[in-house]
C-alpha cells in the first residue's frame, strides 16, 4: 500500500481504537472510525501482539493481512481509518481464510463501496 494509505502514527492507532467501532472474528478484529471528510483516502493499519507468536510468526500474519487489504482496497470506501488486530488463530490460518475474514469485517463495518456507512 502507498504511504498515504497507511496508518503510521501511534496516536492514530489509539484514536481509532478509542473513537471507532469494532467487529471481531476468530482470526481478526477490525476497528473502524470515519475520518474528517469522505474525500480523504482510507488509511489502514495492522497490529499483531506477542500473543500471536514470535517475531517471524507475527510478521508473516501481518503481511498476509496487509496483502488481503491491498487486494480489497479498491472496494473500500474513502474517508475511513481502519485498524486490523491480528489474533493468535491467524498464525495457523491460510491466506484464503484471512482474506475472507478481511472481506467479512469490511462488510460488517460498512466500509465497502457497495455497503452503506455505519454510524461510528
Amino acid at each position: 500500500m502507498r504511504r498515504e494509505q497507511r496508518l503510521r502514527a501511534s496516536d492514530d492507532f489509539s484514536r481509532v481504537r478509542r473513537e471507532g467501532r469494532s467487529w471481531a472474528l476468530p482470526v481478526l478484529v477490525l476497528y473502524a472510525a470515519p475520518r474528517g471528510s469522505d474525500d480523504e483516502p482510507t488509511r489502514v493499519g495492522v497490529s499483531a501482539g506477542r500473543r500471536v507468536g514470535g517475531a517471524v510468526v507475527r510478521n508473516k500474519a501481518r503481511r498476509r493481512v496487509k496483502e488481503a487489504v491491498r487486494v480489497a482496497y479498491a472496494d473500500i470506501a474513502t474517508g475511513w481509518d481502519l485498524v486490523f488486530i491480528v489474533r493468535p488463530r491467524a498464525a495457523e490460518a491460510d491466506y484464503g481464510e484471512i482474506a475472507a475474514a478481511v472481506q467479512t469485517l469490511l462488510g460488517r463495518a460498512g466500509a465497502l463501496v457497495s455497503s452503506s456507512r455505519c454510524n461510528a
